[in-house]
């Protein structure tokens, strides 16, 4: 079987630091090219990674060599461009979020499945295997039946500058941080959710978008989630399950490195029990589901419309902080 070829529209830090590195190792995909609009970052970033420099994105989708792209823009290009990517015929693997509006979300969808073409979000946390643990435990009653939810996903502040504080760009902590517990709580209480509440705060000087915030969700169960998420904090990762008899506890749960053997935490009652899972490479498993979907047409993850939604009414609901 004739691999993916992969090319990649722009030179940010997290194609660079992890996406690149696993194409080259995805045995299903070749990474082909990597296009920028400043012609001398695409030189250097492509010898780096080992493939073809392009000098403009257009040129890129334009190549026949090219089967699937890659889009690691900021997120208010990301319509634009994942749009641009599935009318040239090509499958696409987008960063996250897909975009900033869900019904261009589902509009991308629609071109997508109409075109049979795979169209994929890259949130990589769900790929990891220690979640499907998780959820094992849980569907055998490890903590009997679920109660609440609670997700946080922080990061220390960022130099200024960063296009995350840029909101022409798409920046703010609900779009970069605030994601992942979102969709943490899709995956495990369903997409059944609504939002009761939520607060955004802003930052100083020269931080004219949301650097913190905090929602309320419930399903139809009345089930809480309580997230967290933030620009500006001590760093923090991980969720808790609790129920009836018992509390799951994961930490480092969003972005894990490849090599470190993630533990779980059983609490019940007086009982403590440290869950040793074997280690797992999401940012690998990611591109092996992508080339996987490109080849039998699998449509998108319905979890990423009902996560645009819900970012959506998070932003329209939340109070000023």
């Amino acid at each position: 079987m004739e691999p993916l070829r992969i090319g990649v529209l722009g030179c940010a830090g997290i194609a660079r630091r992890r996406m690149l590195p696993a194409f080259r190792a995805c045995p299903g995909t070749e990474l082909v090219a990597i296009a920028s609009r400043d012609g001398r970052r695409a030189r250097e970033t492509a010898a780096e990674a080992g493939c073809e420099p392009v000098h403009g994105y257009a040129e890129l989708l334009a190549r026949p060599d090219i089967d699937a792209v890659y889009v690691p823009l900021p997120a208010a290009l990301h319509e634009r461009w994942v749009r641009a990517a599935l009318e040239a015929g090509k499958h696409v693997l987008g960063e996250k979020p897909l975009t900033t509006d869900p019904a261009a979300t589902a509009a991308l969808a629609a071109l997508a499945a109409s075109s049979g073409l795979a169209l994929r979000e890259n949130v990589m946390f769900v790929h990891h295997s220690q979640h499907a643990a998780v959820r094992h435990l849980v569907a055998d009653g490890a903590i009997g039946e679920v109660r609440a939810f609670r997700a946080a996903f922080t990061v220390p502040r960022l130099p200024d500058g960063d296009i995350r504080y840029d909101p022409a760009l798409g920046g703010g902590a609900l779009w970069d941080t605030g994601v992942y517990p979102v969709r943490a709580a899709l995956h495990f209480l369903g997409e059944d959710l609504d939002v009761v509440g939520a607060t955004l705060v802003r930052g100083g000087p020269g931080r004219a978008v949301d650097t913190a915030g905090a929602a309320l969700l419930r399903d139809a169960a009345g089930v809480g989630a309580q997230l967290t998420f933030g620009l500006d904090h001590a760093y923090r990762s991980g969720y808790e399950l609790w129920g009836s008899t018992g509390v799951l506890t994961v930490d480092r749960a969003f972005t894990p490195p490849a090599g470190m053997p993630p533990r779980v935490r059983l609490e019940r009652g007086a009982a403590t029990t440290e869950i040793d899972l074997p280690a797992d490479d999401q940012v690998l498993r990611t591109v092996a589901d992508f080339a996987d979907a490109a080849r039998t047409g699998a449509a998108l993850d319905t979890a990423v419309l009902r996560q645009a939604a819900l970012l959506e009414r998070i932003r329209g609901s939340a109070s000023p902080g």
